[in-house]
C-alpha cells in the first residue's frame, strides 16, 4: 500500500530524516516506534503529503506523492483518514458536528445523509450518547474516540494515528488499542500508528518498524522485534538504558 524509499528532511542545520526506507503493507496494523523527537511525526506527515522530502520517494499503490501537485494530493489525502496526537476536536462545534466537518467540505450528501452517517461512525466508537456535548466535556477517552469517528467520517482505506494513547489511562489505553484493532478488522483499513507504548503495539500490531538516528533500524512482526539484539531495540522495549540489569543478567 504506501513504500517509503530514501527519505530525506531537514530543518535548517537539523537532519531529521536521513534515508528512512519503509513499506507498509495493506490491510494491517503497522507501529512506527522510537524516541520522541526523532522524526515519527514527521514522517507521519510527510505519507499525507503535508510535508515535501527534500529527497526520496512515497509512493501510495505506486504512485509517487512527492511529484504530485496540490490538486492531485487533495484527491490522495480523501483515502485517508488521521487522528492527532491531542485529538484536534474544533472546540467550538459539538462532537457531531466535529464528524460532520469533513462530510460536508469533501462530500455532496444532503443534511439529512450527514447526519445519519455521522450517527453510525459514532456508535461505531461507542460515543453515540455525546452527540450533542462540546469537546470541553468530554474526558480524554472520549476525546480520541470522537477524533476516531471524525478520521473515520469518510470511509478511508488509511488511517495514521499520532501517538493514540498517550496520556491516557492504562485501561483507557487498552480500549483505544482494542477500539483501533477491531476497526481495522472490520473494514480492512491500513493503519499507520505512531506509539512509544511498547506493550499496545506487542498485543496489536502486525509490523513494527523502529525509527532512531533518522532512519529504519529495524523492522518486522512482534515475534521478531522481541527477539530483536539491536542494542536501542532491547533498550526501547525493555525500558532499560542500554547496558544496565539486563545485559549484566545475560553474563551472569
Amino acid at each position: 500500500m504506501i513504500k517509503i524509499v530514501d527519505l530525506h528532511k531537514s530543518f535548517g542545520k537539523q537532519k531529521v530524516l536521513r534515508g528512512v526506507n519503509l513499506d507498509i503493507p495493506k490491510g494491517k496494523i503497522t507501529f512506527i516506534m522510537g524516541r520522541s523527537g526523532t522524526g515519527k511525526s514527521v514522517l507521519l506527515k510527510h505519507i499525507i503529503g503535508l510535508i515535501p522530502p527534500d529527497k526520496g520517494q512515497i509512493l501510495i499503490d505506486g504512485q509517487d506523492i512527492t511529484q504530485m501537485s496540490e490538486k492531485e494530493l487533495m484527491q490522495i489525502r480523501k483515502r485517508f483518514g488521521m487522528l492527532f496526537q491531542e485529538g484536534a476536536l474544533f472546540d467550538s462545534l459539538t462532537v457531531g458536528e466535529n464528524v460532520a466537518f469533513p462530510l460536508r467540505e469533501h462530500t455532496n450528501l444532503s443534511e439529512k445523509e450527514i447526519w445519519a452517517r455521522v450517527e453510525v461512525k459514532l456508535a461505531q466508537v461507542g460515543l453515540i450518547e455525546a452527540i450533542d456535548k462540546m469537546p470541553s466535556e468530554l474526558s480524554g477517552g472520549m476525546k480520541k474516540r470522537a477524533a476516531l469517528a471524525r478520521a473515520l467520517a469518510l470511509d478511508p482505506e488509511i488511517v495514521l494515528f499520532d501517538e493514540p494513547t498517550t496520556g491516557l489511562d492504562p485501561l483507557m489505553q487498552e480500549s483505544i488499542a482494542r477500539l483501533i484493532e477491531e476497526t481495522q478488522e472490520k473494514h480492512g483499513l491500513t493503519c499507520v500508528v505512531i506509539s512509544h507504548d511498547v506493550p499496545i503495539a506487542f498485543a496489536i500490531a502486525d509490523k513494527i518498524a523502529f525509527l532512531h538516528e533518522g532512519v529504519i533500524i529495524e523492522e518486522g512482526p512482534p515475534e521478531k522485534i522481541k527477539a530483536s539484539k539491536h542494542p536501542f531495540v532491547r533498550s526501547f522495549i525493555t525500558a532499560l538504558p542500554t547496558g544496565c540489569k539486563e545485559e549484566k543478567n545475560e553474563k551472569n
